[in-house]
């Protein structure tokens, strides 16, 4: 059987595990709800009878419907620097750790942004009461809060906040109340391998947030430095793509999601009904690009979702992904549409690098990995140069079959031994293991103009040169057992003069989580939609 492929046992388990997380949902809730109604009670509390009850409090929703413009200036957490000293700042972000020393002193760790900044509660004759601090200590974690108060900065490093100085508080409002008890605690889901290791060689236990409880409550994992990091890593790569493209000559386009036949081929779409007409949502905006081509646009991408609906509980499959498609007219050769690849993902690999240090030394605290190897000029192997690669090192290949995922591991493996990379091109494939549209090679048959490309011995690219002429796609098509009918307005659209063409596709999380070596697609899908997740 394929390892790709779930198992009774492997689904079984998978419903146990979500009725168990269920149940731990259910019971959280009520633990909550009578948490939050101690946590008022005490805050209301705090305020009785004091002649500074003024600087601190929950704000009244009244207070947060946009029924004024006050015109005070507020400072990012991130921005806090010695420069600020003896300046009175106004700061919002969330309360990350509250910690009180005594009834005259408590701690408050501002976040904001990835940034966070130590928040100092002192009480003073006239300026900070014990209410205050006691008020102070009873602000839930994770709860909105507005802090006004004057930087210091301490004689010795702060070694619990990003930023190297203190706030002095002087007000402190809560915007928002977060509830007491959360379904875990953010710094628990935020620990590296190396702290649970440390842990246990201490003799200690540390809280492990297993993957179905971070996704349950996906904004809570959001919310650890790495997570946040990875989507800004995300952000940048549709960033550099569209304007690398952009400035390559591309037009940016959207085509249709719901379409009345397979795009891709095979059986594996989500078929829906549409006015009483059979659709299904879209495998790729491929058999549209092409048409965008035809409409003389010459050079097309898009960004948009993308559904498959296969049975894949991988490591590295989704129902639900990004795609990141490009297509465009090729004057003599399919090698033109490899030489946009090698620019891009050089362009792209060089910009993450420089411009997302901060998010990759994130991501790397809690994920540990070691930089992507690539070269300069991309390089290219055809598919039987990499068959006799794996042939020499001892695999038995078909030669005119597809690579498997251990196969292409493998082959990684090889190529970075040989040639000092991590990031390659592989073309020529066999094609009987390429969809319908692709072009045969031009001096054997049964080969085809296509390629695929790895990062990290995985596949994240699947390209090639398509069949322009309407006669040879339509035997094409049928050949590979696609209904005719349901793809007629793409085969007609070449009827009328279509010009040499070719692109490829890459899914966003999968390249997000190659570059940064992380073991689940999962973490790099805001909101991942997998054969048994719907929600959130």
């Amino acid at each position: 059987m394929d390892p790709s492929e779930p198992t009774e046992d492997s689904k079984t388990l998978s419903k146990k595990a979500a009725k168990k997380e269920a149940a731990k949902a259910e019971k959280l809730k009520r633990q909550q709800e009578a948490a939050a109604a101690a946590a008022k009670a005490a805050a209301d509390l705090s305020l009785a009878d004091d002649p500074l009850a003024a600087n601190y409090g929950d704000i009244s929703i009244t207070d947060l419907q946009s029924n004024s413009i006050t015109g005070r200036q507020w400072t990012a957490v991130g921005s806090l620097e010695e420069g600020f000293k003896d300046r009175t700042v106004l700061i919002r972000g969330r309360a990350q750790t509250i910690r009180a020393v005594s009834k005259n002193m408590a701690f408050v760790v501002v976040r904001e942004r990835g940034y966070t900044v130590q928040c100092v509660v002192t009480a003073s004759e006239g300026v900070v009461s014990r209410q205050m601090v006691k008020y102070v200590t009873g602000i839930s974690r994770e709860s909105f809060v507005d802090i006004e108060g004057i930087v210091s900065v301490p004689e010795n490093p702060i070694k619990g906040a990003s930023q190297q100085v203190e706030v002095q508080v002087r007000k402190i409002y809560c915007v928002n109340r977060s509830l007491p008890q959360l379904p875990f605690n953010i710094e628990d889901a935020a620990r590296s391998e190396t702290d649970f290791e440390k842990a246990e060689q201490d003799g200690e236990q540390l809280v492990r947030v297993n993957q179905d409880t971070r996704l349950n409550n996906r904004v809570l994992d959001m919310r650890t430095p790495a997570n946040n990091a990875i989507f800004r890593v995300s952000s940048q790569v549709k960033s550099i793509f569209s304007q690398f493209l952009l400035s390559e000559g591309f037009v940016w386009i959207d085509s249709p999601k719901l379409i009345a036949g397979s795009s891709e081929g095979g059986s594996a779409v989500f078929k829906l009904d549409y006015k009483g007409q059979p659709a299904c949502l879209a495998q790729s905006p491929q058999l549209h690009k092409q048409m965008a081509i035809c409409g003389d646009f010459g050079r097309v991408f898009e960004i948009g979702p993308v559904f498959r609906a296969e049975d894949s509980f991988t490591h590295r499959h989704l129902c639900e992904f990004t795609g990141l498609d490009v297509e465009m007219e090729i004057k003599e050769h399919y090698s033109e549409v490899m030489d946009i690849v090698d620019r891009f993902f050089v362009t792209l690999f060089d910009t993450l690098n420089e411009k997302c240090k901060k998010e990759l030394d994130a991501i790397r605290r809690q994920y540990p990995f070691e930089p992507l190897k690539y070269l300069p000029k991309t390089l290219r192997l055809t598919f039987e140069e990499g068959v006799q690669m794996l042939k020499e090192s001892g695999v038995d290949v078909d030669p005119l079959g597809d690579l498997s995922t251990e196969t292409e591991r493998k082959l990684g493996q090889l190529v970075l031994e040989k040639y000092g990379t991590e990031f390659y091109i592989l073309h020529r494939y066999p094609l009987a293991v390429r969809p319908f549209y692709t072009m045969p090679c031009f001096d054997n048959e049964e080969y085809s103009n296509s390629f695929d490309v790895f990062i990290r011995g995985e596949e994240i690219i699947s390209g090639a040169q398509r069949v322009h002429e309407a006669e040879l796609l339509t035997t094409r098509a049928r050949a590979c057992r696609i209904d005719i009918k349901t793809i007629s307005t793409y085969i007609d659209s070449f009827r009328y003069g279509a010009p040499p063409h070719g692109g490829f596709g890459v899914g966003l999380e999968r390249v997000v989580m190659l570059f940064c070596a992380l073991n689940n697609i999962r973490k790099t899908s805001l909101f991942p939609r997998d054969p048994l997740r719907l929600a959130p």
